[in-house]
């Protein structure tokens, strides 16, 4: 292999004009790079992994462009500019606004899903609120709001010489006698009722009602007859009926089959039983799981909530009392079982040495749920107990039997109850949420609206739909809006926040990506790529990070770096469009895109020699139909499939909460599975995904594996550090003593930005050592 000081640099190969020129580029391990790469074109960065993609791509390019966007805003923020690092290079010529897309999913929280990341559940809000149609938590009746004028047309609207009735209701569906109802009707001035349905004169004396019974009472305020010139009267009927009956009128009409009713009201009370609406006015914010103001009061708007699992405290139910089969009993910080446990077995002709399986299932009930006059139950206990006390030991032993679960009362949505009652079209907005995007798509193109709401509703539904079709044509139409953004694979969530910015619309920006290939099957690619092609399309640069060969092959320009990884990487080594690339050194990309090496495929076939299978029966989580699955154990395991089809449901939602359970005794259990057998060939469970080591600078990949343990081991037992009575513990940046406190130990200091992410700039005080200036002088 060629050293790689002696591989040229690329210099400028495609011209002054239209092209980022970048000079002397030394961040990491990249050797004083010169490159120019093409403006408004489709640039792949490749080259092995640790070759200096990343730091070209990112830590310098966009680095740069960062740096300069906060140049050019108010002097209030730019005092934070020259505390940001520059990156280490010489010139960035032609640079446009930068727009980074990585893979990095460890900002979301659980508040945030796929609708509010892509900015579609703020469209979605705003529509409901003025467009949706709220319906009675009690009765389920749609909720008119009309004005009086309105009720007027309503009536004059009906056929001509139609019979009608204006109705004032009363009482509704209350039992009693109801005198002082009958005493508003005489007081009003009018002679009659209608009473459970059936039109009755009121006279000097009440007429008798079962006290016992539920009754309906409505005073007849008018009765017309549609035609023309009732308008005044049908007015001052109305204005008096709405008096008498808070806000609400009945409007019955006679038809060939007897009489209708329409309820009418000018609140958000339900006409038909007269229950109150508590939110008169719809707004956004109503519809807010964000919010107090809309989200579920009962498990504050997460959809789930934490809450003692039956599987964790009783992990094997073939174990009796006597074995221990109930775990917190067993429980050194949570303590002994309590009173009551041997009168109840006494009652329910039980001992402790029948296995809780062998148990009748309404004993073996009432023993988890507890019963009043039987015992207080195993789950009530525990909750109870975890109120009562306040050490954080104990309360931290109590947490690891409770699991998340799907909030009751919102069943998920999220939201409170009249939110969820308002609906659209048919659907309420937690059914659209729960939409697969591609089906969603179809029911926006339908919607239609009133004609005084069209020019309100259109423009919204235009939105969405835009934003749907963006999911969509990046490979996400499988994603339901309500998806947990934390739930999203690394290539998901890149594509997510690439369909976010081709729903921005906007031009002359250049955006970074990283591998946005990563997890997705070859048949979704090129519809990646025709998305990339439309951002290039619409005047915008576009630099990607990447080794997919068919993303490579469909690039205008390709940067290829190396030769190697670490100190033997940081060169370009070709360049140039993929079909005619200027090789400058030893290129193993362009060795693989012309076919001169290949990936060599093993022989050895270690399925057969696998001792054991796992064997999943009837897995049901997500989309997954019930599928059952044999898995060989001591054998590389490959599962495939285009993006959705299940893949991180099987291995992580299913496979590897059924091992951690069964090795731990604690997680959440998997949902949708029948059956999980041949565990016991697993002594530990290692999961890798693409999450982060660490969510703050403090983690390395020295303190994650360890390896930082032993060193500072060896520096406590210099000869120096004895000197000076130094410890272990003086050589950690985690805690006081040998941590610079300028930036406790973290190399570096947040800066909160209010409109901008938090910047991270070198501590001035450490210089990024992490250390005081007694531990890293010396």
């Amino acid at each position: 292999m060629t050293h790689p000081e002696r591989i040229p640099s690329a210099g400028l190969l495609i011209g002054d004009q239209g092209t980022i020129r970048i000079r002397g580029v030394r961040v990491h391990n990249l050797k004083g790079v010169d490159v120019d790469l093409p403006r408004d074109k489709l640039v792949v960065l490749t080259g092995v992994s640790g070759s200096g993609k990343s730091s070209l791509a990112f830590d310098s390019i966009y680095a740069e462009g960062q740096r300069r966007f906060l140049e050019t805003i108010s002097n209030q923020t730019r005092q934070f500019v020259d505390q940001l690092e520059r990156p280490d290079l010489e010139e960035i010529e032609g640079l446009p606004p930068t727009v980074a897309i990585d893979q990095r999913t460890g900002g979301v929280g659980p508040r945030s899903t796929v609708g509010t990341i892509t900015e579609t559940y703020d469209y979605l809000r705003l529509l409901f609120a003025r467009t949706g149609t709220p319906h009675c938590t009690s009765c389920g009746r749609a909720i008119r709001r009309q004005t009086p004028h309105q009720m007027v047309e309503t009536v004059l609207a009906m056929k001509e010489g139609r019979k009608v009735l204006l109705l004032a209701p009363i009482v509704r569906g209350q039992k009693g006698g109801h005198a002082e109802a009958f005493q508003a009707v005489r007081r009003a001035g009018l002679i009659r009722a209608r009473v459970d349905g059936e039109v009755i004169e009121i006279g000097p004396n009440d007429p008798k009602l079962a006290k016992t019974k539920f009754h309906h009472i409505e005073a007849v305020i008018d009765r017309l007859v549609v035609r023309d010139g009732i308008r005044p009267r049908l007015a001052e009927s109305i204005d008096l009926a709405l008096k008498l009956g808070d806000g609400a009128i009945v409007v019955s009409a006679q038809s060939d089959t007897g009489w209708e009713d329409d309820n009418l009201s000018v609140n958000l009370t339900c006409a038909g039983c007269g229950t109150s609406f508590p939110l008169q006015e719809l707004e956004p914010r109503t519809f807010s799981f964000n919010s107090p103001y809309g989200a579920c009061r009962a498990c504050e708007g997460l959809g789930t909530v934490s809450a003692f699992d039956v599987d964790l405290v009783i992990p094997d139910r073939s174990l009796s009392l006597e074995n221990g089969a109930v775990r917190p009993w067993n429980d050194p910080f949570i303590g002994p079982e309590p009173d009551g446990t041997d009168a109840f077995l006494a009652t329910s002709r039980l001992d402790r040495t029948i296995p809780l399986n062998l148990w009748p299932a309404k004993a073996l009930e009432v023993f988890l749920l507890g019963a009043h006059d039987q015992i207080r139950g195993v789950l009530p206990w525990l909750k109870g107990l975890e109120e009562s006390v306040r050490s954080r030991r104990k309360l931290r032993a109590l947490g690891v039997y409770r699991t998340a679960k799907v909030c009751q009362s919102c069943q998920g949505s999220r939201l409170r109850p009249e939110a969820r009652g308002v609906s659209l079209g048919g659907r309420t907005l937690p059914e659209i949420n729960a939409l697969p995007v591609s089906t969603a798509i179809p029911y926006f193109d339908t919607l239609t609206f009133p004609t005084m709401l069209d020019k309100i509703g259109q423009p919204l539904v235009a939105e969405i739909v835009s934003r749907l079709r963006f999911l969509d044509r990046v490979g996400l139409g499988y994603l339901s809006l309500d998806r947990p953004a934390d739930t999203l694979s690394g290539g998901e969530y890149q594509r997510l926040r690439l369909a976010t910015q081709l729903g921005s619309r906007l031009t002359g920006v250049c955006y970074i990506l990283d591998e946005p290939t990563a997890g997705l099957h070859p048949r979704d690619t090129q519809r990646l790529l025709a998305c990339l092609t439309d951002l290039r399309d619409s005047g915008n640069s576009v630099i990607v990070v990447e080794h997919d060969e068919a993303m490579i092959r469909a690039s205008d320009w390709m940067v290829d770096l190396g030769p190697g990884a670490g100190p033997e990487g940081g060169n370009i080594v070709a360049i140039g469009p993929p079909d005619h690339l200027s090789i400058l050194g030893i290129s193993l990309t362009a060795k693989f895109l012309s076919g001169e090496e290949s990936i060599r495929i093993p022989e050895s076939n270690r399925f057969e020699k696998s001792p054991s299978r796992v064997q999943i029966v009837d897995a049901s989580a997500r989309n997954l139909k019930g599928i059952s699955v044999e898995i060989p154990v001591g054998a590389l395991t490959c599962v495939s499939g285009v993006s959705g089809s299940g893949k991180s449901t099987l291995v992580h939602e299913v496979l590897a909460l059924a091992v951690r359970r069964h090795l731990e005794h604690r997680g959440p259990r998997p949902s949708g599975l029948g059956l999980v057998t041949g565990l016991e060939a697993f002594e530990s469970l290692i999961e890798i995904d693409q999450a982060p080591i660490g969510r703050t600078p403090r983690s390395t990949p020295a303190t994650f594996t360890g390896a930082f343990d032993e060193i500072r081991r060896v520096f406590a037992r210099t000869r120096e550090a004895k000197i000076r009575g130094y410890g272990v513990a003086r050589f950690s940046f985690n805690v006081k003593g040998g941590r610079c406190e300028r930036c406790e130990g973290q190399g570096v200091r947040k800066v909160g930005m209010r409109f901008l992410p938090d910047l991270y700039v070198r501590c001035e005080e450490c210089g990024g050592k992490r250390f005081t200036r007694s531990g890293w002088a010396s």
